[in-house]
């Protein structure tokens, strides 16, 4: 019998756990989810087929939490892809890595360039700052990263464009289902004269939203990642889902070889779940509370209500608040 894609098996691995950081991370880093990712949210790649993209465009194998933002994090331990840099001369703030990374060509370039990128699976819309600030932040660690790589000395002709793509999986309501597209653009104060785009547009930070499949627009790339990441379809039903709506190749393996790898998983996220519902989900919820009080100087009720928290728990959590 035919074996699965890679893909059709890290579904299968995943089983419910695809909610949970490291299933993400395995999933998204499919080229071909990568390539509708590009596809609907950078515009170099918007008139090109995902199939196309995945094979002709995507360089070699994405890498999974192996590159650190503050790259002397990683010194003496990571692997990397060839003409990347992982380190350099920055102090050690904690382990933060990129989540996932690679490299792209751009389409219609008269030379091989490379498109730098990398994508973040986001639970907490709000760990206690802006995540569009952290996007910008990663965008300009990618760019600083290059020297020395990409070029030396005063060579900056040679810097390549980053994008940062951020994936929300449990967003504000108001924020559900939305994308927001950030980059550099030109403004003619005085004059009309202009420089040559490619010379400004060297960042693209992108957030991606996920949210209810009753919205207008729940479609195309919102549909394909709420439904790849959900905690609640079963694999086999993402598969039918990925395959008929959006032409992604799944083949079948042995019943009994799929069945074992998503009772395995579904006992990891079971055992899992409980163990963080005794010792720290009330604990993050009341933290995610007095960040947003403080980032977004909220009421604890504004903050509870973006946290999606039900009112019948408000009271056990403002007691518990420096109010």
């Amino acid at each position: 019998m035919e074996m699965e894609t890679i893909l059709a098996q890290n579904i299968s691995v995943a089983g419910e756990n695809a909610f949970y950081d490291e299933a993400c991370k395995k999933l998204l880093a499919n080229k071909i989810i990568l390539a509708w990712i590009m596809k609907s949210c950078l515009e170099e790649y918007q008139e090109i087929d995902v199939n196309e993209i995945a094979e002709n465009y995507i360089e070699g194998e994405p890498q999974i939490a192996q590159i650190a933002v503050h790259p002397d994090e990683m010194a003496g331990k990571g692997e990397q892809i060839i003409g990347e840099k992982t380190e350099d001369s920055t102090i050690t703030e904690g382990t933060i890595t990129f989540d996932i990374r690679f490299h792209a060509l751009i389409p219609d370039t008269e030379e091989k360039v490379r498109l730098f990128i990398n994508v973040e699976a986001q639970n907490d819309f709000y760990p206690g700052y802006p995540i569009m600030k952290r996007g910008i932040y990663y965008c300009s660690r990618l760019i600083s990263s290059q020297y020395e790589v990409e070029f030396t000395n005063a060579h900056y002709e040679r810097i390549k464009k980053v994008s940062s793509i951020w994936i929300c999986l449990n967003p504000p309501k108001y924020r559900e289902n939305t994308i927001n597209r950030y980059t550099i653009q030109e403004e003619h104060l005085i004059g009309d004269v202009s420089e040559k785009k490619e010379n400004y547009d060297l960042m693209t930070a992108v957030i991606i939203c996920l949210g209810n499949s009753k919205d207008e627009h729940y479609t195309g790339i919102l549909k394909l990642l709420d439904v790849l990441l959900s905690s609640e379809k079963e694999p086999e039903e993402k598969k039918k889902i990925l395959q008929n709506d959006f032409d992604i190749k799944m083949t079948r393996r042995l019943e009994r070889e799929v069945s074992e790898l998503c009772n395995l998983s579904k006992g990891v996220e079971e055992n899992g779940i409980k163990k963080g519902i005794k010792e720290g989900i009330k604990e993050g919820i009341l933290t995610s509370i007095q960040n947003l009080m403080e980032s977004m100087n909220w009421t604890a009720e504004q903050a509870m209500e973006a946290l999606k928290v039900p009112e019948a728990e408000w009271s056990q959590y403002e007691s518990r608040l420096k109010i």
